[in-house]
């Protein structure tokens, strides 16, 4: 596992060992950022259910102004401070340790991308990609994880599919919120 492109590109991840975390394959991380490229400069980055914090660290390498990493095994909150050290990313960073579902409900703040890379087989996009895109920025984007055998994730409200991509066992889903552009001032 490394950092793809970006300022720390090359750089090598590590991962907690467990079944609990799957981190995401060098493959699928390149359709995602691919597809994002263009709303990455600048964002203010959710990677929640964070792992490995390999997404996070992978939009800040690309430009992102900062990541906020949530993940409740501290194991992984470990595993997110080490590979931002490595990266050299901390300073643009925040890693809390605590229940993703709770972070997400009683958060303030608003996100430019969110990433949902939740553990498998638990219904977790189901039930928390409804609060985070009451959390979604204007013109923001919400990226899901799932596995292939799970049904496409639910348009929430006030959010369009962009695109579900298929990656063998994974499909990962975009979706955005409609911003402002194209307004004249």
């Amino acid at each position: 596992m490394r950092v793809i492109t970006g300022i720390a590109r090359g750089r090598r991840l590590t991962a907690p060992e467990g079944l609990d975390v799957r981190p995401t394959t060098d493959k699928v991380k390149e359709g995602i950022f691919s597809a994002i490229q263009f709303q990455i400069e600048g964002a203010y980055v959710l990677d929640l259910f964070a792992g490995s914090g390999q997404m996070g660290i992978e939009a800040l390498s690309r430009g992102a102004k900062r990541a906020v990493f949530i993940d409740s095994s501290q194991r992984s909150i470990r595993c997110i401070n080490d590979n931002l050290r490595v990266t050299k990313l901390e300073r643009q960073a925040e890693v809390i340790s605590r229940d993703s579902y709770d972070f997400i409900k009683l958060t303030r703040q608003a996100f430019d991308i969110i990433i949902l890379d939740p553990p498998y087989r638990h219904d977790h996009i189901a039930n928390v990609l409804p609060i985070a895109a009451r959390k979604l920025s204007e013109g923001g984007c919400i990226i899901c994880e799932y596995e292939s055998e799970m049904d496409e994730p639910a348009v929430p409200e006030g959010l369009t599919l962009r695109k579900t991509y298929h990656y063998g066992k994974i499909n990962v889903t975009i979706f955005d919120r409609p911003g402002n552009e194209g307004e004249e001032e």
